[in-house]
């Protein structure tokens, strides 16, 4: 079988490192299939699928088109015409578009395309009626009424959609309609990766801080830049801590993504940390490649997201870690763990049942312990990568299946 990947951007963020985990999978488990990623922008998610001997194509968005996004609009004043102008501004460039999507399709002649970012759902409906679609869905769609409307549009073209949890598959149904297939298919982490063995990242160089003193305990938020992320709850979480607790806290990434509005610039995280009185206690390491070796680095992983999560790759990879994870109670990555077990957990943007959470894993080095230790349980339980072949595969054989019994009815 030959199959196709869209992907809306080159860098790695965690849709990306889903979709290379799916790739390896699929290539261990069929290795003879024929596997080509098609990618919005180039970077680092290039050279990695290369590396699992995957054939690669970049084709850029026209600008107008990369930096259109919805995520946010509706909490925004003017937020809608602001995005009726960005749609009048991209649509000029969405024919062509559309046309080096089809020459890439004729030129590899696949089986089945799977597409993995909400632009490029809409984009390949428009360039093939004639492939079976596999839509994989890493968003609510609820909160996205014009992309839901699109996709509603092109759903007949969609053979299945993968969701990366129950509860955005619960929200797909709701909002594109209950005919269309809803498979949830959760993330995976390489366990040999991430594990609690293996290189620790040194985030003070890193950040250019002095090395900090023996005893302190490292705190951080790894993830891309997006405002949902919940760095200003962190920021001010980290704020509501005695003086005194011996802790220094890192801000692990970067802004990735060209989605206007969408993301805080790094200026303005460390303005607001000196403006919280954090500056002294807060590093910005930028964005980190081994991302295994910077969770590792850490005695606590806070995921703070301030909106409901997908699922929160980087809750699994921490659990993997066997670090202590504080988890945003929401969503999908409300799935993934349990209170006091494998993790704590607090409320979406309470900064000061945060501060509580962080507080009580910073003073008692058993509890670190034992919630780590269960949560590399838990990772090994359910986000095996080498599992993802076996679910995501089937998927593929029925999609062409479907396809073939529909051309000849």
């Amino acid at each position: 079988m030959r199959v196709m990947y869209f992907n809306p951007t080159g860098q790695l963020g965690g849709a990306e490192t889903s979709l290379l985990a799916i790739l390896s999978s699929v290539r261990h488990a069929e290795p003879s299939w024929p596997l080509h990623l098609v990618m919005a922008g180039d970077g680092p998610l290039r050279a990695a699928a290369s590396v699992l001997g995957v054939a690669t194509t970049v084709l850029p968005f026209p600008p107008a088109l990369a930096i259109l996004g919805e995520h946010g609009a509706h909490a925004e004043t003017g937020g809608y015409l602001r995005l009726a102008a960005q749609l009048g501004r991209a649509s000029p460039g969405v024919p062509a578009y559309i046309g080096q999507l089809r020459r890439a399709i004729r030129s590899f002649r696949p089986d089945v395309i799977h597409t993995n970012g909400l632009k490029m759902h809409v984009l390949a409906g428009w360039a093939t009626a004639s492939l079976p679609l596999v839509w994989h869905l890493h968003d609510y769609l609820g909160s996205r009424p014009l992309t839901a409307t699109l996709l509603r549009w092109s759903v007949s073209r969609c053979a299945t959609v993968v969701a990366n949890s129950k509860s955005v598959a619960d929200d797909a149904r709701a909002a594109i309609g209950h005919g269309v297939k809803v498979v949830p298919i959760y993330n995976a982490v390489d366990l040999d990766r991430f594990s609690p063995s293996g290189d620790r990242a040194d985030l003070d160089e890193l950040a250019g801080l002095p090395a900090a003193p023996a005893g302190t305990i490292r705190v951080g938020l790894l993830g891309t830049f997006a405002r949902w992320k919940g760095h200003e709850t962190f920021l001010r979480a980290l704020a509501q801590l005695p003086r005194d607790l011996p802790i220094r806290a890192y801000v692990i990434g970067d802004a990735l993504y060209q989605t206007d509005g969408s993301q805080y610039s790094g200026e303005e995280l460390r303005r607001l940390a000196a403006s919280l009185g954090m500056a002294d206690r807060v590093g910005f390491t930028g964005f980190v490649r081994q991302s295994d070796a910077a969770l590792r680095a850490l005695d606590v992983v806070v995921h703070a997201s301030t909106l409901p999560e997908p699922f929160g790759l980087v809750i699994a990879e921490a659990m993997a870690c066997g670090r202590a994870v504080v988890v945003s109670r929401a969503g999908g990555a409300a799935e993934l763990v349990s209170h006091d077990v494998d993790a704590l957990a607090h409320t979406p943007g309470d900064a000061r049942e945060l501060a509580i959470r962080i507080a009580a894993l910073a003073t008692d080095a058993s509890l670190r312990a034992r919630i780590g230790a269960a949560g590399r349980a838990t990772a090994e339980r359910a986000f095996d990568h080498t599992r993802l072949a076996r679910e995501i595969v089937p998927v593929y054989r029925d999609a062409v299946s479907c396809q073939l019994v529909a051309s000849t009815a």
